[in-house]
């Protein structure tokens, strides 16, 4: 049986730029056209790559999707339905600034075939969307929820961040609460990181104590828990049946084409590439760079990337891709984690115990020389 497969397309425009975003961007709105042009060629230049699998989801990232009109992104679609057999694409994800959705907007991305929605609302509090330069408030973010459901879209995720330096236990804790109540299928709740380059890190913005982020995140995972969301991954949470697939692609390391500035790709083997993030080499058709992983470089991302899960890692799956004495050396490194309660075996799986995920960093490190 053939695998899995996905396509991601990065959008990089946006309206304004939020304080901790540190992903490829630009303001540059009137080259909009003319990228979209080149994603569009792009697309078809490179779908062999795709050949010999099954494409199963298509993502719009960003950057803001949503300063696209549906027709645009619907222009997309169709050059990849041109290029690619999509008979077997189970979903279609579009990300978006609550501003973006109006009741009309939304029936446009119905239209040209978008079926979920990464609603980036991030708080649902005018104090902290103020700090974070973003363009919504509190009523947006509700209102865009809303108007979705009227749209038609019933697979709907948001975004959260925690440890924000205006936020207290119990205001984040309202602002759960507030995501249970618009009952949205999916929240991918994320912990503020400070980079160098972006607003926040030259503004010298601080992320709250360490032990208040603690507080923030096991508040949210009790919340959510009792609310019946699935706690399916360290930062996301979904209805029963309502994970994010294409996500989960990535976790399950099968091939995905990444096409726009910046965008990454992995073949599902050895190789993995990404194009440059700066629109004026990208429109030259400056080629992409990349790097081929070692045996053990892919071993190592096997162990972070599933350790973020909570089906965790399966010693039967490492012995399968990377022999039995691998298998063997994780199982042997794991016991004293086991042990203490920070890492659960059940069968041949071996996972984080939810309370722990917060040190991950820490203790994934100590299954590699």
């Amino acid at each position: 049986m053939p695998n899995s497969s996905s396509i991601y397309l990065h959008i990089p425009f946006c309206k304004r730029l939020c304080g901790y975003c540190d992903f490829p961007k630009t303001m540059a709105l009137g080259r909009k056209g003319e990228v979209l042009a080149a994603m569009g060629e792009e697309v078809v230049r490179r779908s062999a790559e795709l050949e010999g699998t099954v494409l199963k989801t298509i993502y719009f990232g960003g950057g803001t999707p949503s300063v696209c009109e549906p027709e645009e992104l619907g222009a997309l679609l169709e050059k990849i339905a041109t290029a690619v057999d999509c008979t077997a694409v189970e979903e279609i994800t579009v990300e978006a600034n609550p501003d973006d959705l109006t009741e009309e907007y939304l029936r446009g991305l119905r239209r040209v075939g978008v079926s979920r929605l990464s609603i980036g609302i991030q708080s649902f509090r005018n104090e902290d969307l103020r700090m974070m330069n973003r363009r919504h408030d509190a009523a947006g973010a509700v209102r865009s929820v809303e108007s979705a459901r009227r749209a038609g879209f019933d697979n709907i995720s948001i975004d959260l961040i925690y440890g924000l330096p205006t936020l207290t236990l119990e205001q984040w804790e309202e602002n759960v609460q507030k995501a249970i109540e618009l009952n949205v299928e999916h929240i991918s709740a994320y912990c503020l990181t400070i980079e160098e380059n972006t607003l926040f890190g030259k503004r010298g913005v601080q992320v709250a104590a360490e032990e208040v982020v603690e507080q923030e995140y096991a508040a949210m995972c009790r919340l959510l828990h009792e609310a019946s969301y699935e706690h399916y991954e360290i930062s996301n949470f979904a209805r029963p049946g309502r994970r994010s697939r294409h996500n989960g692609a990535y976790w399950r390391g099968t091939p995905y084409l990444g096409i726009g500035p910046g965008a990454h790709s992995y073949d599902g083997g050895h190789l993995r590439s990404w194009n440059s993030p700066t629109i004026g080499a990208y429109l030259a058709g400056t080629a992409a760079e990349s790097e081929v992983l070692s045996e053990e470089e892919l071993y190592e991302e096997y162990v972070m990337v599933r350790l973020r899960t909570c089906e965790g890692v399966s010693l039967n799956e490492i012995a399968t891709k990377f022999g039995t004495a691998k298998a063997e050396e994780f199982a042997h490194r794991a016991q004293r984690f086991i042990h203490d309660g920070v890492l659960l075996q059940r069968g041949t799986n071996i996972a984080f115990a939810e309370g722990a995920w917060l040190v991950s960093d820490g203790v994934t490190a100590e299954f590699f020389d």
